[in-house]
């Protein structure tokens, strides 16, 4: 076999390699390194270090394990404890770093003696995150790589948003991951956004091309070329992953390489037989070349998923002494096996230590299990996760049982439900349990789902338990009652999860506190088309307990429903009930529901108008999810933000971040819904006609029965809005009539703050003028008593719009909307009522009247709504009317000017220059002008060149 380098060359990622050494230099930095299984993202990383030379002194190196153990902190605490020479020559360090004492024993020494009385660090993880800061800080430059950060635990992925949020000056951090094995699509666990000055950036590695992968393998067999044939044949084999490339060439004997006479490498790939997936035939190969005892070892650890201590690999293989000295030796010779420095063998690669694990016999797999369950039960702390799995996998049923729901509570008791869930779940397959263990676990399951994100899985399970003859009847209510929450978060499922909880709420007759729960989650008004007249018993009997009800847990969760029911259709009741909801909480579940009630008022508060006390709620709600591990509610927080910054103008940035989230949301029905209406109505103001009715078409319109009403009336607005803006009456008032028989059903006046002044605008663009009166009056009538400030301002627009229509007065409703709207904070939807006020005027002939609607076009401006500004001034200038800049004329040398900015985005959109000249209200010939001084200032050749990322 011929020889090879250690590491072989870096082929094809010269590109990302210069990208990742331009990123760690601009600090602070977080830099993803995102790519499936054998892409090469560790080799990327050794390659950038071993590049950096002395521009970053420091580098610490810390590796996720899989099967994790919750809230250890593994990797950034085996990184740090490398730190410990450049450490001693920082002089004195900041006071708190001496929390770091107990958790990195190793720095000890070199750090500040603790202050009586401090925080233990076990239990102060606040504390123990301002010392590492603090550490990595006294460091000077320095570079931190967190490998795998698919496997880490809750705790290292909060840490690292704590260190992002407000980082060291000179910290940078690369952090690789597989994004096909992170829960909920969340690298970092939830959704991310960089500090004042971070460079954040995401650099994804794909597999190699033909071309790449003969490179590759004319480097690794040190030849000047291979055959076109042989690299083909070697892509298809290996999926252009370069390390399967380079273990299935390194497993390649002499013979198979035959020089032809133009210098190239012509054996087919296929003649040393089938290319294994996962490399099974290529490691069994070089197994075959091992020694007994070094086979035995490398087995030995290909049972354990995490790099495992070569003594502890030694009883597992029964190896000591100079024998086990030997057989690690023989091993890392081959490659088979690598020494990361720390104690540990481990595989290069999860899939090399998958394909030796195919080639160990089911006795001898069972055996190692065994062995391994007998070393690590001997353990303090116990390694659950790691005990369970072995147990699994050696079937010792009792104790994988016992392990695996231990692992399972642990990882509740830290709201760790990415632990908690397929734990649970694979639990519940097993066909031994009994009765009382299908109840127990079948709950802990509904438990820990509730607590995630992503539950599909988890319901299909439950449902199958609701028939499972083993579950009693006095669980089949409770997992009945989690089911239909589950399904209630789901787009296609809300009606069922409805009918579940009906359902749940009569089998838990005896057992009224849990009943109270599915009467409370019923009594939610905003799901699906259910009427308010039927929603409002729910409501009552739920309220009703709220008092009775002795378990601080429970009462929260009712008082997170039924307060923020009652808000959510402006009951006047309501300004008493808001003073009630707690702040505090003695236990981690109490948090969690505090969390979920600030939430829900957040969101219910900004569907009404009162959008002030909506962030107070949210600021709060948002903080307690976060700290409690609350992942879904954390997620419906987010959104109810970004709905929250439209209202309120807070639009910089906005569509990228709600763009963002729906990434990693879009599972969750009513977080999308949400960030999709935000996204439709910011692309109307934006003139993106395409991109907006795509948008408000997933805002559940079509759907009502499982839709999130008061995001589907929003959405509604919308596409009346869209019809009208292309002349379209006909479909306008199909939309309108569609909105308005979901607003009736529900009976919730309180909603129709958005859509009853597109419905009116509707009715009397097609003259249905009695339409649009009986629309006014019911909603005049509907809010009659209560608080819906939105709906009241809506209100004054109705009337203004009607006797606008009708040729009477119609300037004071305006100006009473786009006061009332001012008085909400709601810079948009004053824009529009001041644009109706002063276009009023401007018909009149009033003198001032032009002055004041450029204003309008300046408020449009400023908020980033493009098309509405140009609108406004289109007017301005077909009436003769010219108003100067407010930032007079000037040059823009080579900075792109504001109206450039504006083409240029919507060039980066695949818009045309007509369709940007029908948006900005400008001619073909200027547009034209506009996007030739674009390109050159981009120094892009081409409009598809143009990156809306890459704009000023």
């Amino acid at each position: 076999m011929p020889s090879h380098e250690q590491h072989s060359v870096l082929i094809g990622r010269e590109h990302e390699l210069g990208l990742l050494q331009l990123l760690v230099r601009r600090k602070p930095a977080l830099v993803q390194v995102e790519g499936e299984a054998g892409v090469g993202k560790s080799r990327l990383v050794r390659e950038l270090v071993d590049t950096l030379g002395g521009d970053v002194p420091t580098v610490l190196i810390g590796y996720c394990q899989q099967l994790r153990e919750p809230f250890v902190l593994g990797a950034v605490l085996e990184a740090l404890r490398r730190a410990r020479g450049r450490l001693a020559q920082c002089g004195e360090l900041n006071p708190v770093t001496s929390a770091l004492r107990t958790a990195v024993p190793e720095l000890a020494d070199v750090l500040p003696a603790p202050a009586t009385g401090g925080a233990d660090p076990e239990f102060d993880r606040h504390l123990l995150f301002r010392a590492i800061r603090e550490v990595l800080a006294a460091l000077g430059p320095v570079l931190l790589v967190i490998e795998d950060l698919h496997w880490a635990d809750d705790g290292t992925l909060q840490l690292l948003r704590f260190l992002m949020a407000d980082p060291p000056p000179e910290l940078a951090v690369v952090v690789t991951y597989r994004r096909e094995d992170v829960a909920g699509g969340m690298p970092l666990g939830t959704a991310y956004r960089p500090g004042a000055g971070v460079t954040a950036e995401l650099v994804q590695l794909q597999p190699l091309g033909v071309a790449q992968v003969r490179m590759l393998a004319a480097a690794i067999l040190r030849t000047e070329s291979v055959s076109a044939a042989f690299a083909t044949e070697l892509h298809e084999h290996t999926a252009g992953l370069p390390f399967v490339v380079e273990e299935v060439l390194r497993a390649m004997s002499d013979k198979m390489i035959a020089d032809s006479g133009d210098g190239t490498v012509p054996r087919r790939f296929s003649e040393q037989g089938e290319v294994p997936v996962l490399l099974r035939e290529s490691v069994a190969e070089r197994l075959a070349a091992l020694s007994a005892e070094a086979g035995r070892l490398v087995r030995a650890a290909a049972v354990f998923t995490i790099p495992a201590a070569v003594e502890l690999l030694g009883e597992v293989a029964r190896l000591s002494g100079e024998r086990l000295s030997a057989a690690v030796d023989e091993a890392l010779a081959c490659s088979i096996l690598h020494d990361p420095g720390d104690g540990t063998c481990a595989f290069r690669h999860t899939l090399a230590r998958q394909a030796v694990y195919s080639t160990v016999s089911a006795m001898e797999r069972r055996e190692l299990h065994q062995r391994a369950v007998r070393l690590l039960s001997a353990l303090d702390p116990l390694p659950l996760v790691q005990l369970a799995e072995h147990s699994r996998l050696a079937n010792r049923r009792v104790d994988w049982l016992n392990y695996g729901e231990a692992a399972a509570d642990q990882a509740l008791a830290v709201s760790d439900a990415t632990t908690a869930t397929p734990l649970l779940q694979r639990l519940l397959a097993e066909p031994t349990l009994t009765g009382a263990d299908v109840d127990r676990l079948g709950v802990k399951l509904g438990e820990a789902s509730l607590l995630g994100l992503y539950t599909r899985g988890s319901a299909v399970l439950l449902k199958r338990l609701l028939v499972d003859p083993r579950l009693s009847s006095s669980a089949r209510g409770e997992v009945r009652m989690q089911l239909g929450l589950l399904l209630s978060r789901q787009s296609d499922a809300l009606a069922e999860g409805r009918a579940q909880l009906e359902l749940a709420a009569d089998e838990l007759a005896s057992r009224p506190e849990l009943a109270a729960k599915c009467m409370s989650a019923l009594a939610q008004p905003f799901t699906g088309d259910t009427p308010l007249s039927l929603v409002a018993p729910w409501m009552r009997k739920a309220d009703a307990f709220i008092d009775e009800c002795h378990d601080p847990e429970l009462r929260i969760f009712l008082m997170a429903n039924v307060i923020g029911s009652l808000a959510a259709i402006g009951d006047p009741d309501m300004h008493d009930r808001l003073g009630t909801v707690p702040t505090l909480a003695q236990t981690l579940g109490e948090q969690r529901q505090v969390a979920r009630a600030h939430s829900n008022l957040a969101d219910s508060l900004t569907t009404i108008g009162r959008f002030d006390t909506a962030r107070d709620f949210l600021r709060f709600g948002t903080r307690a999810a976060e700290e409690s591990g609350a992942l879904y509610v954390l997620s419906t927080a987010r959104s109810t933000a970004i709905r929250l910054d439209w209202f309120t103008g807070a639009w910089d940035g906005l569509a990228a971040r709600a763009e963002s989230l729906l990434v990693e949301y879009r599972e969750l029905m009513a977080v999308a819904t949400e960030l999709n209406l935000v996204l439709g109505l910011l692309a109307l103001a934006r003139g993106e006609w395409a991109a907006a009715a795509g948008y408000l078409a997933d805002t559940g319109v079509r759907t009502p029965q499982n839709a999130i009403t008061p995001v589907a009336l929003g959405g509604s607005a919308g596409l009346v809005r869209l019809a009208l803006r292309n002349d379209d009456t006909v479909l306008a008032v199909v939309e309108a009539d569609a909105g308005m028989a979901l607003l009736r059903r529900k009976e919730v006046w309180a909603w129709a703050g958005e859509f009853a002044p597109a419905a009116v605008d509707a009715y009397l663009a097609a003259g249905r003028v009695h339409d649009a009166q009986d629309t006014m009056r019911s909603l005049a009538q509907g809010i009659t008593g209560v608080v819906a400030p939105l709906a009241s301002a809506a209100l004054h627009t109705c009337r203004g719009a009607i006797a606008e229509y009708l040729g009477n007065p119609a300037e004071d409703h305006h100006t009473a909307a786009a006061r009332a709207y001012d008085d909400l904070s709601a810079p948009y939807l004053a824009a529009t009522a001041w644009e109706r006020a002063e276009a009023q005027r401007l018909a009149k002939g009033d003198p001032a009247a032009s002055e004041a609607f450029s204003r309008c076009a300046e408020r449009y401006e400023d908020l980033g709504a493009t098309h509405d500004a140009a609108r406004c001034r289109h007017l301005l200038r077909t009436l003769g009317i010219v108003t100067p800049s407010r930032q007079g004329r000037r040059g823009y040398g080579n900075t792109l000017s504001p109206r450039e900015r504006e083409v240029a985005r919507l060039l980066a959109a695949g818009h045309t220059n007509n369709q940007i000249a029908e948006i900005l209200f400008l001619s073909p010939r200027t547009v034209e002008q506009h996007t030739s001084r674009v390109l050159r200032k981009l120094k892009v050749v081409s409009r598809r060149d143009i990156r809306v990322s890459d704009l000023p």
